[in-house]
């Protein structure tokens, strides 16, 4: 194999490696103002169950009507939020009233909420997100 085939052959699977690890997503809404704002890219880092830290920002499957899901790109819809609490820890005393309960986080589950809680549809709402649903951890900003 000459030394051309052999730098080709490493740059298909560098390409490849960084495309199983690291996907970039359009934040969409002002839930995470001002740290991304609407129609920010954000570099993520793919996170398998149970690596996510309290404070971490996560992009997350959002539960969708299966009508809606079916017209939407790949059938999911990606939500940006940050990692308020992990499993075993307390729900943060100002947001136990609502569908998680209050108490402990869950295993398995996360209790995120928006960095603008005023526009911030997360889970005081909706509850806690099953981490199976993470698909990782924002690195950072790409731009808009």
């Amino acid at each position: 194999m000459t030394g051309l085939a052999v730098a080709v052959v490493l740059a298909a699977v560098a390409v490849v490696w960084t495309r199983l690890r690291y996907v970039v997503v359009r934040v969409n809404g002002d839930s995470m103002a001002p740290t991304y704002r609407s129609g920010d890219l954000v570099l993520v880092r793919r996170a398998r169950p149970g690596t996510v830290r309290r404070g971490q920002v996560v992009v997350f499957a959002e539960e969708t009507p299966p009508e809606i899901a079916a017209l939407l790109p790949g059938g999911r819809s990606w939500a940006v939020k940050r990692a308020a609490a992990v499993p075993d820890d307390p729900v943060p005393a100002r947001h136990e009233a609502g569908p998680h309960g209050g108490g402990r986080v869950p295993a398995a589950c996360l209790f995120v909420l928006g960095d603008n809680s005023e526009h911030s549809f997360d889970s005081r709402h909706f509850g806690f997100v099953p981490e199976g649903r993470v698909l990782g951890v924002v690195v950072r900003r790409l731009g808009s």
